[in-house]
């Protein structure tokens, strides 16, 4: 089976959990037999993994798409002068830029997206569904979230095949606007919604949010757990002098850097634990830099800053390597997340975790037994509860034994590449 997964670039400013997922479903599925292509949307792909490089040019490319919406001049330049604008060098360059990544500035580009062949990016959906038509020739396409399928309708239209939808954190980004503009969002996604044949989930926690939110039907939505590598991942010997706290994702207020941050504050006070230090990675956009800066300045005027690290974006050994350090991780995620791949790593590396209880965080320490659970968005008791961890060395190496031989079992990539594909080839077979 041939099988295209559109996929949004991040440009490789900072951590992107969906682009991590991606790149190793597409790996396990060709290690499987298929023929899978990637096709990049918006902003270029940057994979460290040579098997995993973009099988196509950029469609949708970043500018052109602002440019369609801000002037119906660009809705009519011909191609040549189109192309000028998807240079990868310009894009990545313009992905770096803050606003290309807002969802409270980018809310009537959602929409005109999502409109597809009624957009403004009208010209970009012919675009892309004649190359699959004439050049992609697929068998099924893949859509990496629901922000995509603004384009599915003229794709069904034109190719008369089976399309798939993955669901992960657009409650996120559609929530971040305003409330009629996130009313009309979702509304727009679930008329859309009609195209598609199977949508495919990430936790029971999200399929019963997005069935509710989308009004679709709950049969239609399925959970498969993403899944990691991990033999790759090196066991944690859970140091203890110093102690290390880790902190592995995009570096900003959504994701609870200064919940964390204030929480190592607090533990530095009360000095129960006064051995103990703070690694922060994942990178961060520009948008980003005044928020880490305000962090970094409280962390200063606390006397604290000579046992924090800042690390940017992470991959291959270095990530590895970065966890292996660890005693225990934690990223204390303001909003209600759909999955958390750092999680399922740090267990992999046999480092317990400590994360808010809300979003999919229970419904995954329930899985691994690899954790603990706080209140949400509490620095004290996120101080309490890490604080509890460090000071009970058995807990902590029981719970990263059980995290560890979880993942092992029930979050593998070959696991989530076998149940992708067994609902795939369940929809090819009875597509009509």
């Amino acid at each position: 089976m041939k099988i295209i997964q559109l996929v949004p670039g991040s440009g490789n400013a900072f951590y992107c959990e969906n682009c991590f997922r991606d790149t190793n479903l597409v790996m396990a599925m060709r290690g499987k037999g298929h023929e899978v292509a990637v096709v990049p949307l918006y902003l270029p792909i940057m994979s460290d993994n040579e098997h995993c490089k973009p099988d196509a040019p950029i469609f949708f490319g970043g500018i052109n798409v602002y440019l369609q919406q801000k002037s119906s001049i660009f809705r009519k330049t011909p191609r040549w002068i189109d192309k000028l604008f998807d240079f990868p060098v310009l894009l990545k360059w313009v992905g770096k830029k803050s606003g290309m990544t807002r969802a409270e500035e980018l809310g009537d580009m959602t929409l005109s997206m999502l409109l597809g062949e009624e957009g403004n990016q009208a010209k970009e959906v012919k675009r892309l569904v004649d190359w699959l038509e004439f050049e992609g020739k697929p068998d099924l396409v893949q859509f990496s979230n629901a922000l995509l399928i603004g384009m599915a309708h003229e794709i069904k239209k034109r190719l008369k095949i089976p399309l798939i939808c993955v669901l992960q954190d657009e409650d996120i980004w559609l929530d971040a606007m305003s409330a009629s503009q996130s009313k009309l969002l979702y509304e727009t996604i679930s008329k859309r919604s009609e195209d598609i044949d199977a949508f495919i989930t990430v936790s029971q926690y999200y399929k019963d949010l997005m069935c509710n939110k989308l009004d679709i039907p709950c049969e239609r939505v399925h959970v498969v757990y993403n899944g990691i590598r991990a033999e790759n991942y090196l066991q944690s010997d859970l140091p203890s002098n110093p102690f290390v706290i880790g902190f592995l994702e995009r570096q900003c207020k959504e994701k609870g850097l200064g919940v964390l941050a204030d929480s190592f504050i607090i533990l530095k006070k009360n000095n129960r634990i006064p051995n103990v230090k703070l690694r922060l990675a994942g990178g961060m956009s520009p948008g980003d830099e005044p928020y880490v800066d305000s962090i970094k300045k409280k962390l200063k005027f606390a006397n604290v800053m000579d046992d924090v690290e800042f690390l940017p974006n992470l991959s291959g050994k270095s990530r590895t390597d970065f966890l292996k350090s660890l005693s225990v991780l934690s990223v204390p995620a303001e909003h209600k997340e759909a999955f958390g791949v750092y999680i399922t790593e740090a267990m992999a590396s046999g480092v317990p975790v400590v994360q808010p209880n809300h979003g999919a965080f229970p419904e995954l320490l329930n899985i691994t037994k690899g954790g603990i659970i706080y209140e949400p968005n509490e620095p004290q008791a996120l101080a309490n509860a890490i604080e509890s961890l460090l000071l009970n060395p058995v807990q902590m190496r029981e719970l990263g034994n059980q995290g560890m031989n979880a993942v092992r079992e029930k979050f593998t990539i070959e696991l989530m590449a076998k149940q992708f594909l067994s609902i795939i080839e369940n929809v090819a077979n009875n597509y009509n």
